[in-house]
């Protein structure tokens, strides 16, 4: 499905410059809105549509009235937990510490990621994968430019650096050992109905399920563990070898692969 650039309904020379520059980088066309709504826009371009307004990036997938943006919430609320001595599933599995390096091979959001840069800290490395070049960018620029006063939050998401790449591909051209945890997420493999965040995402996220290739390359880049979550009643756990760590109230489990 192509892509075209406009700006907010209500506009100014500013947004319209901003928005052909964000269309060239991208390699997309950008288009006038000429107060057309986005819906319209869905029908005469048969396109995905990205507005680019004052307060963030918004991305419709054709068909959809409801924007994909970057948001931090999950990790603000998770992180406030944190400072305040309260656990984490996601650190507990991942068992990361000060000065650890994680590759993480499904960003999305980056929620997970900007939790790692808490654990990990200044002397450590995140590095996350997003291959819908769209998300990667609309991540990419709000894990840079989102202003918060929380300044724990906004250290932690200035610390992960996001990459438009395929994270097969990307585990492939990456030394064996080189990150402590490699951490594998993958969507879609079983959708949760009352999680209507990631409505947007599901619309134009890549649709890549694990593969044995995926945790063979993962296993070897990784230097101390490797892993999975998914949700309870998948079988990926015992088809790669990942020991699960049962969690009664979720629907989502963790699994690890110590090396």
């Amino acid at each position: 499905m192509k892509t075209i650039v406009t700006t907010a309904g209500r506009t100014n020379e500013s947004f319209i410059d901003k928005a052909q520059t964000i269309a060239t980088e991208l390699s997309l066309s950008y288009v006038n809105r000429s107060k057309k709504s986005v819906k319209a826009m869905h029908e005469q371009y048969d396109s995905d549509v990205l507005v680019v307004s004052k307060e963030r990036l918004e991305y419709y997938a054709n068909g959809s009235n409801i924007p994909f943006f970057f948001h931090p919430n999950s990790a603000a609320f998770r992180l406030k937990r944190l400072l305040k001595g309260e656990s984490d599933s996601f650190l507990e599995a991942t068992n990361l510490k000060s000065g650890n390096s994680f590759f993480d091979a499904t960003a999305g959001l980056c929620s997970d990621s900007i939790i790692a840069a808490y654990a990990t800290g200044d002397m450590g490395t995140v590095y996350a994968c997003e291959v819908n070049e769209i998300i990667a960018y609309i991540v990419s620029v709000g894990l840079k430019n989102y202003e918060t006063d929380f300044v724990e939050l906004k250290t932690c998401m200035r610390n992960v650096k996001l990459a438009h790449v395929n994270a097969v591909e990307a585990l492939k051209e990456t030394e064996s050992n080189s990150y402590d945890v490699v951490y594998m997420d993958p969507m879609f493999e079983e959708l949760i109905e009352e999680s209507s965040n990631f409505q947007p995402l599901r619309a134009i996220g890549q649709h890549h399920l694990l593969t044995l290739e995926w945790v063979e390359e993962a296993k070897r880049v990784a230097k101390k563990r490797v892993v999975v979550k998914a949700h309870f009643r998948s079988d990926l756990f015992e088809r790669f070898g990942f020991h699960r760590l049962t969690r009664q109230t979720s629907k989502f489990h963790y699994g690890i692969i110590e090396i």
